[in-house]
């Protein structure tokens, strides 16, 4: 992914987000996954922020033709939340992201938040698409 685009689909993203009335605090497209940190407006669900940045995000991935076929986002996405005193760290975090992934994959970053938030899963319902970068 140039930077180029990622800093790109990142504004748009971030616009998204203003627009279905939440602060965005931090956003980080890696190649096989984004992380997106909001203040979520109490008259949106978090489901619904979701469903309209993956919608407006995949039209203008489209529109702008920077992939040769369609794109798409996975049907699923992951939603944790954090205290107002973990923000700077959030945000800390999210932004190194390149730093992050040289030592973690995206799979086993996303298996710990699921431990480390006490989150029941079924191993088979996940990652049956993911192929690493």
């Amino acid at each position: 992914m140039s930077e180029e685009f990622r800093n790109e689909l990142e504004k748009i993203i971030c616009g998204l987000a203003t627009k279905h009335k939440s602060k965005p605090l931090a956003v980080f497209c890696n190649p096989d996954h984004t992380h997106v940190f909001v203040g979520l407006h109490p008259t949106i669900s978090i489901s619904k922020l979701i469903e309209q940045i993956k919608a407006g995000s995949s039209k203008w991935i489209n529109d702008k033709r920077f992939l040769s076929g369609h794109f798409s986002w996975q049907d699923g996405y992951g939603a944790f939340t954090y205290s107002k005193s973990q923000t700077d760290r959030v945000i800390k975090y999210i932004l190194n992201q390149p730093e992050h992934h040289i030592k973690r994959c995206f799979k086993d970053e996303y298996l710990s938040f699921l431990k480390k938030f006490d989150i029941n899963f079924d191993p088979k319902y996940l990652f049956e698409w993911y192929s690493p970068v």
